[in-house]
């Protein structure tokens, strides 16, 4: 079984937007306990369940953004929009009947991932400072950093 399993390289330091990504990740090892299952039904409603999250995620993650001021909001919210075109051809090829379960799960686990390093860690520091949350990531460079100029802000 290919499921994801959740770990703290996966937070960002915005605690509602990791509890965020970890319940879509929960979605998606949801799909994958049912993939080799005869119940389209419970595929059909994990799906619409997932997309319906993931797009009031997308709404909340963006209007932070937007109030945080991240010069790159127009450009996250593009990769947003792909994303939910590609997951909504996906979706239509699962009301015609075709099993799209493996290749959907190979796209999300990959998406996401990469999409949580990488785009969604770029606004997190903007953010995090826009809501005062403070973050203290372990590590023998970030406590002598911290020693020397007494910096509350870790070290991406």
């Amino acid at each position: 079984m290919n499921t994801i399993a959740w770990s703290t390289d996966l937070e960002i330091g915005i605690p509602p937007i990791d509890k965020q990504h970890k319940r879509i990740v929960d979605y998606i090892n949801e799909l994958e306990k049912l993939k080799d299952s005869n119940t389209t039904k419970e595929v059909g409603d994990v799906l619409e369940q997932l997309v319906d999250y993931t797009l009031s995620h997308f709404a909340f993650e963006e209007e932070l953004m937007e109030e945080s001021g991240y010069v790159f909001v127009k450009a996250h919210k593009r990769v947003h929009q792909l994303f939910v075109r590609k997951i909504a051809s996906y979706v239509e090829r699962f009301k015609t009947g075709e099993n799209i379960t493996n290749e959907l799960l190979r796209t999300l686990r990959t998406w996401l991932v990469n999409h949580i390093k990488t785009d969604d860690n770029d606004y997190s520091l903007v953010v995090r400072r826009k809501m005062n949350i403070v973050t203290q990531k372990k590590g023998w460079l970030n406590n002598v950093i911290n020693k020397i100029f007494g910096t509350k802000e870790a070290i991406s």
